[in-house]
């Protein structure tokens, strides 16, 4: 009799146990992928680290959306500023950048004063952004450029998504942030960056 119940059960006591098992496959996968590109990133601070000659070929390394988005999720938040959570990038081809990700706006209104006419005056809390943009690096330096933004779902203006991007970008050594425009140069002797469907190579 138990023998019967237990064959009667099985397909579900198996169906359970991949539910169960699920999740932690993901995260064991997740981390794998995170470990992948923090191994390549290693490897690219130490060829930076060390002169190479002359006439040697360049480095390549190419990450994929899949191991940027499990570094961010995995070591994310020992880097990310406070007030981002749940960061996840896209590429695509010609340097298309899509951003996604969870950003406490209270943080941002309360920075300043506040017009009837200022979106930021009447958002609250965390809030869904995502923003799509254009990457461009070459010669050792690169350049962002500015598509489109959305907040909650609500279509935003450039200058709202760049006050976001300044807030959040500020350091001690650049306390205004970034601009959605500026040139910046590429860390690492890093000479170009080429962003296609679903991978980014760095060369060096």
């Amino acid at each position: 009799m138990r023998s019967h119940v237990v064959r009667q059960l099985r397909p579900l006591l198996i169906a359970a146990a991949v539910f169960a098992l699920a999740p932690a496959h993901a995260q064991d996968a997740s981390r794998a992928d995170s470990a992948a590109m923090a191994s390549k990133i290693a490897r690219m601070q130490d060829a930076a680290a060390h002169p190479r000659p002359p006439k040697a070929e360049p480095m390549r390394t190419a990450f994929t959306d899949r191991e940027m988005n499990a570094y961010l999720q995995v070591e994310g938040p020992s880097f990310l500023p406070m007030g981002i959570a749940d960061p996840q990038i896209s590429t695509g081809e010609g340097g298309r950048v899509t951003a996604r990700a969870m950003i406490d706006l209270d943080k941002v209104r309360l920075s300043q004063q506040r017009g009837l006419l200022d979106p930021l005056a009447f958002v609250r809390g965390s809030v869904e952004v995502i923003a799509t943009g254009f990457v461009v690096a070459s010669n050792g330096r690169g350049m962002g450029s500015f598509e489109s933004a959305t907040i909650a779902g609500i279509p935003v203006p450039k200058r709202v998504a760049e006050e976001l991007l300044r807030f959040y970008t500020r350091t001690a050594e650049r306390p205004q942030g970034f601009s959605l425009d500026d040139t910046f140069d590429l860390p690492a002797h890093i000479q170009s960056v080429n962003v296609g469907a679903g991978r980014v190579t760095v060369t060096q």
